[in-house]
């Protein structure tokens, strides 16, 4: 063959395409890229490549044609192949290399004008009697002709570029305003794409199929058809999906299709490949568009159902060989056949969630598709690419092949699944959808499939669940854990055991199994007839609450959760929820309190869960409305939570009465209300909380409807003694199971247990050994021990519930920070009354405000505090009033005296406003009136319920305008659980949601690595469900670049992947552009990210409504915006030729 050396003047997928073909022939090959492009593949594809144009100049150098044949001629070269789009159907480009003695693979010139003008090729189609469209009679030399012009072929029409494809510079025109609209950006995009703004105007057909008829064709006349192609699945006029050959279109308009296209190119004496496009009504009317004079995009789906390859049959035909030679194998017309069929889909970087915005960035991660009957034909995409702004959104063409339509489309749902796209977003799951539609499986598709199919756009977020972990990994392993104030560099973690049990067994049945089926009454009535002590777990929510300021993890919760449940069956409950625990999972732990619920609930399906409710507050600490409480506690049974410890912080039964009704009404649970203990009952000086208090306020209780009681003695006060007289004065008061709680801040608490235990109580809240003591409650396995040989003796597995202790006493060490720095127990918790809880927050808030040293003055403080406000019940939230004011007093250095004397020229802690106003409700014998005054000054209290006066939430309107808000880019269906995080706390959840979409379920981090990160070469696994488990190893921490971001190598599953992270101890400032604000209406920014291309306005300029004002260039298309109102320009805040993203100010009205 006399071509020896070929030059590709095109870039990505079509040039590594026509590069392959050139190798497979042995021929030489030369690549041109321009600076822009440098990373792009397809200059490794070829023997050569050089650089085009200057470095400043992304994209024209593609559209220079001396420069190319320059350098064409410089390196010997023998043949030039176009490719698709650029100078692919330029008949110039054409004869310039005829002139300078280089083949042209495609057609010839004269061939190109009288076809590849979309004008002229329609006079070719009339005068073979070919049916066509209507079109302009005129040249559209300026707007005012293209009027005219539509005004005679009347709306709608199309305005079309007369040279070149895929959609640039197209539009539907169907007024008068849209043509003036239009008319000038789609001139400039042709311009841009093609180097030839000459523009058309033609009858609009509506709603047709789009087929293309593929034409091959020597020097020496002979011309065959290569059947057709279906290409109606278009948005933008750009086609999406083809089929070879097309579907459920009938053979009659197959033949006359086969027909109009051979006409045409013997008309012109058609050489080289051309496609002949026709659109197709729905009453199978054919109507001539245009004929491409090159390759096409969707040649392969041609090749796959021909066997031809069509792209070296050009090479051949350049060469001069005719069709039926050995080298091309092309016979008679009834010797080409179809097999089977084929489609392609052409994966993107845009978002077709956003109107199909093109997207650039870094590829973080590729992972492409393989297998039986998949053809990839990919462009510049590997990991680390650098998706550009300048050039085609498109990624990589897969093509399937089938025997069927169904065999090919479900090969290519399969291959759409492997693929793994990270860093940009990509159409796949749109592909997914538009392929497993029942429309495009019937072949019933038309140009109007995706604008008139809206469920195309019901798109599956991926979850991207390992890119979004190893992001959080490497940020963490950068900044460090915001959460984690220090860290001990020396410090060694033990691993701990999780005690052995069946996977495969059932659990045993256990407190839950007889709830379920003796109801709550009777559940009752069992529990008392017991002779056995009872005993309730709290290692899962108040131990660890007390002692490591509530900050443990479900991943540990969950490692040991099934083995307790089947080794421990005869545990009461387990206090798993609640308190705290619901605030700290969202805005530390970064966590779903819900589904820690749930998790929990899956692994112990035996055991009773327990739950801390305020009654007034849920998981709160300030008053909601009713029914959201409601809500609240029907959901909470839905999710697991079976015992309801109801209490309020000032022992108001008003204020419990409500939830008691709501567990009995809306749950199948236990309303188990609780008397919070303050005070000692034995003291004869004590006249308010005294023994009477307590049993009538039990009384009371009961006859609110609890199912039992609890003495909630959160500061560890209740002594031994104490606890006979109070246990055995409740069981002569009321008629239903007594529970204990306590917490050992002074280590006299496991007496206080024997005592109680004696006395009758039915059911002691312990925690197991390596989470007891201290703040937190008596030791489980101690009590147990205590208990042994005794008539209310409770057996244990005591090897095994040891075994649990040394696996919570390991895994505390993961947690050192947290903890409260209580050494030993302490008989000062009498004078001061500090709740265990509070006790292990109060002195990291202290540190926090510089008051570490001084905390002994914070601890005298609340108790002065206490007395001030007339010696309070003390448990959250009343508790955390008594605590911010002594931390405020402290650090104001203020005495009570200076309260009371200078109180009208303090401003107090917005909580103790609060407090006195009524928000938490009436203390026993209210307010101290004149402190009252003084903190209020001309507020008025209220004294009902602080719920009452709250309006009740529509939960349908705002729960529909949560979703709305939330579920955009969140991977998962929002939920009503998600709707009362947010109302119980709105901003926590807001940016616990952020959190979520930035980093996934951290929960599924090993705690080690989610407060410390990660050690370079440390290798972790993390499970992200049930048989899906990744391997994480970190590599490399790079070095910061100028503006401090380090690049974080990882290998993950055994390939490298890298993220870059902003090392914010730096504190190096990025300039961005300023953001439009959603709520000024006066400001237009740009509504995607790429270039400035052009400003239409000046300042100071009046504009109406729709004047067009800028114009974005992304991925060579063109975006007008244009005004939303009549105005003036204020300011233009950034010039053309800058790089935009999306929502940056461009401009501002007034």
């Amino acid at each position: 063959m006399k071509i020896k050396k070929v030059l590709v003047a095109n870039r990505g997928e079509i040039a590594i395409r026509v590069l392959r073909a050139c190798t497979e022939l042995n021929l030489t090959t030369v690549a041109i890229y321009t600076y822009e492009d440098r990373y792009s593949q397809h200059r490794n594809k070829a023997d050569e490549s050089y650089q085009i144009g200057e470095d400043n100049q992304p994209l024209k150098p593609y559209l220079d044609i001396k420069a190319i044949i320059d350098l064409a001629k410089s390196k010997n070269v023998d043949a030039i192949h176009p490719g698709y789009g650029f100078l692919s159907e330029n008949s110039e480009f054409a004869r310039q290399c005829a002139a300078n003695n280089i083949i042209f693979i495609g057609p010839k010139p004269e061939v190109m004008d009288a076809l590849g003008d979309k004008i002229t090729a329609k006079k070719v189609a009339v005068k073979c009697k070919v049916p066509i469209i209507e079109s302009n009679k005129k040249q559209l030399t300026s707007l005012k002709v293209a009027l005219s012009q539509a005004a005679t072929i009347g709306y709608p029409i199309m305005l079309k570029a007369a040279s070149g494809g895929g959609g640039r510079g197209m539009r539907i025109i169907r007024k008068d305003e849209d043509l003036e609209l239009n008319f000038d950006s789609a001139r400039n995009e042709a311009l841009n794409a093609f180097g030839d703004d000459t523009m058309f105007l033609e009858k609009y057909v509506e709603n047709p199929k789009h087929i293309e008829v593929q034409i091959v064709a020597d020097n020496h006349g002979n011309i065959r058809h290569l059947h057709e192609r279906d290409c109606s699945v278009q948005r933008r006029h750009q086609k999406v999906v083809e089929i070879a050959p097309s579907y459920n279109v009938s053979d009659n308009v197959k033949q006359n299709l086969y027909k109009y296209a051979v006409a045409i190119a013997k008309e012109v004496n058609y050489n080289n490949i051309g496609t002949v496009e026709f659109l197709v009504d729905n009453d199978d009317n054919i109507y001539f568009i245009e004929v491409n004079p090159r390759i096409q995009v969707e040649h392969t789906v041609t090749e796959m159902v021909t066997g031809i390859d069509i792209v070296k049959t050009q090479i051949f035909v350049a060469g001069n060989y005719t069709l039926d030679s050995k080298q091309i194998k092309i016979y008679e017309q009834e010797t080409i056949a179809t097999y089977g069929f084929a489609l392609q889909c052409r994966l993107t970087t845009e978002d077709p969630a956003n109107n199909f915005t093109p997207d650039y960035g870094n590829v973080t991660t590729y992972r492409s598709a393989s297998g039986m009957g998949i053809r990839l034909d990919a462009g510049s995409i590997y990991q680390g690419y650098q998706v550009s702004p300048f050039f085609d959104s498109m990624l990589v063409k897969v093509s399937s092949h089938g025997r069927t339509l169904d065999g090919a489309t479900r090969k290519m749902v399969r291959a759409l699944k492997e693929f793994r796209i990270r860093g940009v977003k990509t159409n796949i799951h749109f592909l997914q959808n538009v392929i497993q539609h029942p429309t495009f499986k019937d072949g019933k598709v038309t140009v109007n499939f995706i604008q008139n199919t809206p469920a195309l756009f019901k798109i599956k977020l991926p979850q991207d669940r390992t890119s979004k972990v190893v992001k959080f990994l490497a940020e963490v392993s950068v900044n460090g854990n915001s959460d984690v104030k220090f860290i001990d560099k020396n410090k060694v973690f033990r691993t701990p055991k999780v005690p052995k049990f069946s996977l495969s067994e059932a659990h045993p049945k256990g407190t839950k199994d007889k709830l379920t089926e003796l109801g709550p009454e009777k559940f009752c009535a069992w529990l008392m007839e017991e002779k056995k002590i009872h005993f309730t777990d709290t290692t899962m929510r108040d131990a660890h609450q007390s002692l490591l300021a509530t900050r443990m993890r479900s991943f540990d919760m969950l490692k040991v959760a099934e083995s307790f449940a089947k080794n421990h069956p005869n545990t009461f409950s387990m206090e798993v929820w609640g308190g705290a625990t619901f605030d700290v999972c969202l805005r530390f732990l970064h966590e779903s309190p819900w589904t820690r619920l749930r998790e929990l609930r899956k692994a112990v399906p035996n055991i009773l869960f327990q739950m801390l409710l305020r009654g007034s507050n849920g998981v709160g600490y300030k008053a909601y409305p009713d029914n959201l409480i409601e809500k609240f506690v029907e959901k909470s049974w839905e999710n697991g939570v079976d015992i309801f410890r109801i209490f309020d912080s000032l022992n108001w039964v008003k204020a419990m009465e409500p939830s008691i009704n709501y567990v009995r009404n809306k749950t199948g649970g236990i309303a188990e209300a609780a008397l919070s203990y303050t005070g000692d009952i034995l003291d004869v000086n004590e006249t308010k909380y005294n023994l009477k208090y307590y049993t009538q306020l039990a009384k009371d209780l009961e006859n609110a409807g609890a199912h039992m009681i609890a003495i909630k003695d959160m500061a560890g006060l209740l002594k031994p003694y104490a606890a006979t007289e109070l246990v055995l004065a409740l069981k002569d008061t009321v008629n239903i199971p007594i529970h204990l709680h306590t917490h050992d801040t002074s280590s006299l608490q496991t007496a206080t247990y024997l005592k109680a235990i004696e006395a009758g109580v039915d059911v002691v809240d312990v925690a197991l050994s390596g989470l007891s003591g201290l703040t937190s409650q008596p030791n489980f396995n101690a009590v147990v021990e205590m208990m042994k040989n005794q008539p209310r003796a409770h057996e244990f597995d005591m090897p095994k519930l040891n075994q649990f202790s040394n696996f919570w006493e390991d895994t505390r060490e993961l947690y050192y920070p947290f903890e409260s720095g209580l050494k030993a127990g302490t008989a000062e918790v009498f004078e001061h009354e500090i709740p265990g809880g509070q006790y292990s927050n109060l002195r990291p808030q202290a540190t926090a405000l510089g008051l570490g040293d001084r905390f002994d003055e914070v601890k005298k403080m609340y108790a002065d505090v206490n007395k001030l406000f007339g010696n309070l019940v003390k448990v959250t939230p009343s508790s955390k009033v008594v605590g911010d004011m002594a931390i405020f007093m402290v650090t104001n250095n203020l005495t009570t005296e200076d309260v009371m004397e200078r109180g009208d020229e303090i401003s107090f802690p917005d909580s103790v406003i609060s407090f006195f106003l009524g928000d938490l409700g009436q203390p026993v014998g209210g307010f101290p009136k004149k402190l009252q005054k003084i903190i209020l000054k001309n507020r008025k209290p209220y004294t009902n319920r602080p719920n009452a006066h709250l309006d009740p939430i529509d939960f349908d309107e705002e729960y529909k305008a949560f979703k709305k808000k939330f579920q955009k880019g969140f991977t998962r269906a929002i939920e009503m659980e998600d709707f009362l995080s947010y109302t119980l706390y709105p901003k926590v959840f807001e940016q616990a949601h952020e959190n979520y979409k930035t980093y996934g379920n951290l929960a599924l981090v090993p705690t080690k690595n989610f407060f410390y990160g990660m050690k370079l070469r440390e290798e972790i696994l993390i499970e992200l469900e049930p048989g899906k488990t990744v391997i994480i190893k970190l590599l490399s921490i790079g070095i910061p670049n100028e503006i401090g971001m380090r690049t974080v190598f990882f290998k993950v599953n055994g390939e490298n992947r890298f993220v870059e992270i902003l090392d914010k101890s730096l504190n190096i400032k990025i300039e961005q552009n300023e953001k439009i604000d959603p709520a000024n209406t006066n400001q237009i920014g740009a509504p995607l990210q790429g270039s400035l291309y052009k400003v239409l306005v000046k300042k100071g300029q009046n504009v109406e409504e729709n004047d067009p004002l800028f114009v974005i260039e992304a991925m060579k298309m063109e975006t007008t915006v244009t005004a939303f109102k009549a105005g003036k320009i204020k300011t233009i805040s950034l010039k053309e030729g800058n790089m935009v993203k999306q929502d940056d100010l461009v401009i501002t009205i007034e």
